[in-house]
C-alpha cells in the first residue's frame, strides 16, 4: 500500500504570497521524487497574455475569451518549472512585477479560476505530484493525501519577497508590503476559492523558522502518510 500511494500521491501546499510555497514544494518534490506543479505560474502567464493583449483585467467576458484561446504548459524541473505560453518560454517574465500585479487580477474571477482548475487536475490526474497555490487542498484537490496550509505574518512575508525579488524590483521594502497586503485583501476576499486553509490541513507557521525547519516538518508529515500513521 505504501508503495502504491507514494506512486499517486497528491500533496496540496497553499498558503498566501511570500509564504515559501515554491521553494518548500521544489524540495519536497526532490526528496519524495514527485513531480512539482506550480500553479501559481499559470495564472501568471495567463496575466501575461492579458498584458499583452491589452486587455481589462476587470472584464471577466474579454478574459475568458482570451482564455480559449491561450495555451499555458509548465515542463516540471529541478529547480521549479519552466513554463510556456502559447509554445513561447516565459519562465523568467512572468517572475517581473507587472506581471505579479496582474496575476492578483485576473485570478479573482470566477470564470478563470474555474478554467485553471480544470487544466491544473488534468495536470495532477495522476498523482505522484506536490501541487502548491491558494485553493489546492480545497478546489483543485479536496481529497489530496496530505494538505499544508504554510503561512507566515505579513511582515516576514514581505521581507522574504523584498529580498528574494531586490534584483528584478526598484521598491523599498515598505511598498512591497503594502502590495503584499492588497495580494492578500484579493485572495481572500475573492467570490471563487478564496485562500483559506482546508479543513483538514496542516498548518505551519514559518514565521519564526528556518526553511530547513519548515522542510523538516512538511518531510515528517509526508513520510507519516506514507507509513499510514498519524502526522507526528
Amino acid at each position: 500500500m505504501t508503495e502504491d500511494l507514494a506512486r499517486h500521491l497528491i500533496v496540496a501546499i497553499d498558503g498566501p504570497a511570500g509564504a515559501g510555497k515554491s521553494t518548500v514544494a521544489s524540495r519536497i518534490a526532490e526528496t519524495f521524487g514527485l513531480v512539482n506543479l506550480e500553479t501559481g505560474a499559470m495564472y501568471r502567464a495567463f496575466a501575461l497574455k492579458a498584458i499583452e493583449s491589452d486587455a481589462n483585467f476587470d472584464d471577466p467576458e474579454e478574459l475568458q475569451r482570451l482564455a480559449a484561446k491561450t495555451q499555458i504548459r509548465l515542463a516540471p524541473a529541478r529547480q521549479g518549472n519552466g513554463v510556456y505560453l502559447d509554445d513561447i518560454e516565459v519562465t523568467r517574465r512572468i517572475r517581473e512585477p507587472d506581471v505579479t500585479a496582474a496575476a492578483s487580477r485576473v485570478s479573482v474571477h470566477p470564470e478563470i479560476r474555474r478554467w485553471m482548475v480544470a487544466m491544473q487536475r488534468q495536470l495532477g490526474a495522476a498523482g505522484g505530484i506536490v501541487m502548491e497555490g491558494r485553493d489546492i487542498g480545497t478546489a483543485v484537490f479536496p481529497h489530496a493525501d496530505v494538505k499544508i496550509f504554510l503561512d507566515a505574518a505579513a511582515e516576514t512575508r514581505g521581507q522574504r519577497r523584498f529580498q528574494q525579488n531586490a534584483s528584478l524590483i526598484d521598491q523599498a521594502p515598505q511598498a512591497v508590503l503594502e502590495e503584499l497586503r492588497e495580494r492578500d485583501r484579493r485572495d481572500r476576499t475573492r467570490a471563487e476559492s478564496p485562500l483559506a486553509p482546508a479543513a483538514d490541513a496542516i498548518l505551519i507557521d514559518s514565521t519564526h523558522l528556518s526553511l530547513d525547519e519548515v522542510l523538516a516538518r512538511v518531510e515528517s508529515i509526508i513520510s507519516a502518510r506514507l507509513a499510514g500513521k498519524p502526522p507526528a
